[in-house]
């Protein structure tokens, strides 16, 4: 699939379809009850407009970081290339959030209520993200920040998983398939532009790579404080008192 972008991107697309019927009838099997969080009503508005927040949000961090002379673009990259990372973030995008939002914090959430999860959760996938090549302590914790909370936020205020996967998939190929930086830390294939960065690892993300900017923890911050005031205003925050949290819980997820 290196050598052939377009297999590449199909192969990321169908990774992402069969993730999500496999979601579905694993919760249909063992949950008895319909998938909401994943049922079609809403979900092309909904990938559409997390996927224009993700590019929207990234490119803020990229101008923040170019502003100050930074990030050079310095031509076109690998077009090819470019075509080849939009499925395998795809595929990644769904994936994750599958795990982590799907299964992971609503379940987790039916212990401990809204914050708690989020918070471990959260933190879990900040975690996770050690695993990478070019990891650094400071690029798990910030994941953490920016990505556990804003994703997570954007879960809790939709009670559906189609905006934090587009969101995710957004942020994801701004930052390959679209500014060619690195993501995560996972050694990734230059995109569509030819472009450098040097500065301070507080400024750029160093070879973390932008998320590990200062930038796009502030920005991260401030979009998962937009998705919890929506949340709250919407009535998806499950408290911590157990007498509270297991009807309230158990009404979302129907």
């Amino acid at each position: 699939m290196k050598d052939n972008p377009w297999l590449a991107l199909v192969a990321g697309l169908l990774t992402a379809v069969v993730g999500v019927l496999v979601y579905g009838w694993v919760v249909r099997r063992t949950e008895h009850r319909v998938p909401v969080e994943v049922s079609l009503e809403g979900a092309g508005a909904g990938v559409g407009w997390g996927t224009l927040l993700g590019i929207v949000l990234f490119g803020a961090v990229i101008a923040s970081i170019a502003f100050f002379g930074e990030y050079t673009i310095n031509g076109l990259g690998t077009p090819a290339s470019a075509v080849a990372l939009l499925g395998i973030m795809a595929g990644a995008a769904v994936t994750e959030e599958l795990v982590f939002r799907g299964v992971l914090f609503r379940n987790v959430e039916l212990w401990t209520g809204t914050w708690i999860a989020l918070v471990l959760t959260g933190s879990l996938f900040g975690l996770i993200h050690l695993l990478n090549p070019n990891a650094t302590l400071w690029g798990a914790v910030a994941i953490a920040i920016e990505a556990g909370g804003m994703l997570t936020a954007a879960y809790i205020a939709t009670r559906k998983l189609w905006v934090p996967i587009g969101l995710h998939f957004g942020w994801n190929i701004a930052g390959s398939a679209i500014f060619s930086t690195e993501v995560s830390g996972s050694n990734t294939a230059q995109g569509l532009l030819d472009a450098t960065m040097s500065g301070p690892a507080l400024v750029t993300g160093g070879s973390f790579g932008p998320e590990g900017s200062i930038y796009a923890v502030v920005l991260g911050v401030l979009a998962t404080g937009v998705f919890m005031w929506l949340a709250y205003r919407r009535g998806h925050v499950v408290p911590v008192r157990r007498s509270a949290r297991t009807d309230l819980a158990a009404t979302l997820s129907r």
